[in-house]
């Protein structure tokens, strides 16, 4: 198991690095010491995690608001028009 604190260098190593100690914890062979190590890194990890989904999250949103817009369907004689 990776016992690093450095900062993960993205959401996906931060993930595949929680996953590792979550797949180790429940194997059931850490120590009390390693186990509540694990805990914290994995509690950081999902702090991590939460806080890149979140941002990525908001610019969606900031790119919804200024690109969405109402979309007309031209209608001609009761009929959906492919082209206006």
């Amino acid at each position: 198991m990776t016992r690093s604190s450095a900062a993960p260098a993205s959401f996906e190593a931060a993930l595949a690095e929680l996953e590792e100690i979550v797949a180790t914890m429940e194997g059931g062979q850490l120590p009390l010491t390693d186990s509540l190590a694990a805990y914290k890194r994995g509690a950081v990890l999902l702090q991590f995690c939460q806080t890149a989904l979140k941002d990525a999250e908001q610019q969606v949103e900031v790119l919804e608001k200024g690109m969405l817009k109402a979309f007309d369907t031209p209608v001609r004689d009761g009929v959906v028009a492919d082209e206006p």
